[in-house]
């Protein structure tokens, strides 16, 4: 016979079918069972020696077989290209590795956000990046110890499954030959990664080289990225792309926020090294917030609160920094609201967004058409950068921000003062950058601090865990609690700022950024209580419970024990391995202290 035991855990009626079931075979009417266990501290081993073997193309064999284009799905899901037909438009000519699927829906926003829109006038070479959401449906990719290396990643670099990023390295100059009068097309790369800076990088490097040979030169290309390592964080990467090296590091959850570990340019162990990335996900904060620096703190707090936000800029590749430098602004929470670098009027979402029978949803958009000058003019929040021609307005009012928003903070004018000291001096940007970005992580740090330490006060006392219950359940978050612990806990204990806080904190308690901040430290909580739990278990005498109770409390005691380490490896649990094998340990010992046919049964058992 073949049972099947639900994987939510097992009941008093299971281990007593299993204690008859040992009666039975004790009378003689033994069955075969054909169930095999791989313990979960043996499972995350293979995990990280496959991952390792991954890490070096030449090393030796990892214990899951990978196929080809497995690395390279590690890092793009395809490249595509986009050139202009007379009759159809905008098309999709080449979709490379030719196995990549897209959906038409897929296939369509790909077209019309890899170029800019007509009335941008981008002569020659621009690089931009769009957002748009995957088609529903889709299949998870395979190598899943892959994905879970999102787990390392910091909250603001992890994928999001919805949504897929182009990178776009557009060309438009004169040709006679051709019928339009203009050679234009686009290379686009299509990832789940948000890893801006890295694939921009990319594609200077290998865009203006595939424009002269095409097809051939793609293939190189993408044979190229199947051989990179898989994208571990805080390992240093090598990654060869058409005869150069990038060094990079991908940050970790570990590293402390505002420094990234400096990536070491040339050694000389390091001679064939081309080039070493600083960062591979941050944008110049200083190019893109210059035109409208006097509204910084207004433009932060808008971010935070999760406000609609519309970026109006005269190309696609401002209007896409400045909505990633938008993004990034409240760093290291993460933005937990759409938001899309480049939009256009033939998004698949343009009339979910634009619409005016509802207020307009928490959203960032990057646009370029000045036909959304009229369609976004009811939208509360509107930047508008650089030289866009808007009707019966001259280019001499823009950049601006039209706003009805109160700013709760207010400003300081010492650091506003020291940053346009800088820009007089002309210090470099990459220097105010950093400036720039320490003083938007100090900003939201200040902001944050009380909020954790309110939340960790919902943890339970370790003394209330006990090993024979089920762990205890956190307190509920009630924001009347937590407005009163402002008053001597607040962030005037850590920042200089003065305003109304219980405003800004009640506005950012309705926010989408507070209910996926929430979410994520609700779920850490509530696994660290797990693994408390498990703790608590390894250090009483199992074997010694064993034998003073029945051999139907026991088989449930082991089942129970098993699904616990199963749900330690499934979900992560923050638990040390040597934890894991002690549990194993007690197991094995109440197992073999029971009659030989339970423990023929229960060795095989999984769950």
């Amino acid at each position: 016979r073949r049972h099947v035991i639900p994987r939510g855990g097992a009941g008093p009626g299971l281990g007593l079918w299993l204690v008859r079931w040992g009666s039975a075979e004790r009378r003689g009417t033994r069955s075969a069972m054909s169930l095999r266990e791989l313990s979960p501290s043996s499972a995350v081993e293979a995990g990280e020696d496959a991952a390792a073997a991954l890490a070096e193309p030449d090393g030796p064999e990892p214990c899951l077989s990978l196929l080809p284009w497995d690395r390279f799905s590690a890092w793009l899901h395809c490249v595509c290209v986009v050139g202009f037909d007379l009759e159809l438009g905008q098309a999709v000519e080449v979709i490379y590795p030719p196995h990549s699927k897209l959906t038409d829906k897929e296939k369509t926003n790909i077209c019309y956000l890899s170029f800019p829109d007509s009335n941008s006038g981008c002569l020659g070479d621009t690089q931009f990046c769009f957002r748009f959401r995957r088609s529903p449906g889709r299949k998870v990719s395979l190598c899943c110890f892959l994905d879970q290396l999102d787990r390392d990643l910091p909250v603001y670099l992890k994928k999001d499954p919805a949504y897929y990023y182009g990178y776009v390295y557009f060309r438009q100059v004169r040709d006679k030959s051709l019928k339009r009068g203009y050679f234009q097309k686009s290379l686009v790369l299509i990832s789940k990664l948000p890893y801006v800076h890295l694939f921009r990088t990319v594609l200077k490097q290998i865009a203006p080289e595939y424009f002269e040979k095409s097809e051939a030169f793609l293939e190189a290309v993408c044979s190229d990225v199947d051989r990179w390592p898989p994208p571990i964080p805080g390992k240093i990467l090598h990654l060869p792309i058409m005869g150069i090296i990038m060094k990079l590091r991908i940050p970790t959850y570990r590293d402390k926020p505002g420094t990234t570990p400096i990536v070491q340019n040339m050694h000389q162990a390091d001679a064939q090294i081309s080039m070493a990335l600083p960062t591979i996900h941050e944008v110049d904060l200083f190019r893109c917030f210059c035109p409208v620096f006097f509204h910084i703190q207004m433009l932060w707090e808008l971010v935070l609160l999760g406000e609609p936000l519309v970026v109006m800029a005269p190309s696609p590749s401002e209007s896409s920094e400045t909505v990633l430098a938008l993004v990034s602004c409240i760093s290291p929470l993460k933005y937990c609201s759409d938001f899309r670098p480049y939009f256009t009027i033939h998004d698949s979402e343009f009339k979910e967004y634009t619409t005016r029978t509802q207020a307009p949803p928490s959203v960032i958009l990057g646009v370029t058409n000045p036909f959304f000058a009229k369609t976004l003019q009811h939208w509360p929040h509107i930047i508008r950068i650089g030289d866009i021609k808007l009707p019966e307005e001259s280019p001499a009012e823009a950049p601006r921000l039209l706003t009805g928003f109160r700013i709760f903070w207010q400003l300081i004018v010492i650091f506003y003062f020291f940053f346009y000291k800088g820009v007089q001096q002309k210090r470099p940007t990459e220097a105010q950058s950093v400036i720039l970005r320490r003083y938007f992580l100090e900003l939201t740090e200040s902001f944050i601090i009380p909020l954790e330490r309110y939340v960790a006060s919902l943890m339970p006392l370790q003394k209330c865990i006990s090993p024979w219950k089920s762990p205890p359940q956190l307190r509920q978050f009630s924001q009347d609690d937590f407005m009163k612990t402002l008053e001597k806990a607040g962030p005037q204990l850590t920042s200089g700022l003065k305003g109304d806080w219980i405003g800004l904190y009640r506005h950012f308690l309705k926010s989408p950024n507070f209910d996926g901040w929430f979410r994520s430290r609700q779920k850490e909580m509530t696994q660290k209580l797990e693994a408390l739990h498990l703790e608590a278990l390894c250090n009483e005498n199992l074997v010694f419970w064993s034998q003073k109770h029945t051999e139907v409390e026991t088989v449930d005691l082991v089942l129970k024990l098993k699904n616990k380490l199963l749900q330690a490896d499934r979900e992560h649990l923050p638990v040390k391995t040597d934890t894991l094998k002690k549990l194993e340990t007690h197991i094995n010992d109440i197992i073999l202290a029971l009659p030989d046919d339970l423990q023929d049964i229960l060795l095989k058992t999984g769950t």
